[in-house]
């Protein structure tokens, strides 16, 4: 009977284990302060400016996300976002990421508004993507828990155009 348990036990650790978050191929990192919890194993870019460079010199879409800490949407995002291990793989490899809760002075970050929690993406080539957007036509960069497939659509167009424009 114990060796039942023990057996049952065993399995469930390992099944569990295999369902854990998101670790990169390059092994797991020490979480930065910059993922503000959207992703502690990414390496996340301090700046807009910096988030460009990155973006520019290694060929990668930017992801910038508009939060604030205390806002429930943004923190409701943010759970879903940080735990979905598929966004958190493509991200890590594909994307170059930011997370601001504070505006930006460049105004092509914001055309449809300044609201929270609002994803943006950037090309290689500095040119903000309005024409990638979510599901809501007064806050057209706005995701919500369960827009979480459209926004890996909305990843995954990013890259397409990436590779088919440039």
């Amino acid at each position: 009977m114990i060796k039942a348990v023990l057996s049952v036990c065993l399995v469930l650790v390992a099944v569990s284990s295999t369902f854990g978050k998101y670790i990169p191929k390059t092994g797991k990192r020490i979480p930065q302060t910059l993922s503000r919890g959207w992703g502690d194993q990414l390496i996340w870019a301090q700046t807009y400016e910096e988030g460009l460079f990155w973006s520019r010199s290694r060929n990668k879409p930017l992801v910038v996300i508009f939060h604030l800490e205390d806002c429930p949407h943004s923190k409701a995002v943010k759970k879903v976002f940080s735990e979905d291990n598929e966004i958190q793989k493509m991200l890590d490899e594909d994307f170059i990421v930011l997370n601001l809760v504070y505006e930006t002075t460049d105004k092509h970050l914001s055309p449809d508004g300044q609201y929270v929690p609002r994803i943006i993406f950037v090309d290689p080539t500095m040119t903000v993507r309005a024409d990638i957007t979510g599901r809501y036509s007064n806050r057209m960069y706005a995701y919500e828990p369960n827009d979480i497939k459209l926004l890996m659509s909305n990843m995954q167009k990013a890259k397409k155009l990436l590779k088919s424009e440039l």
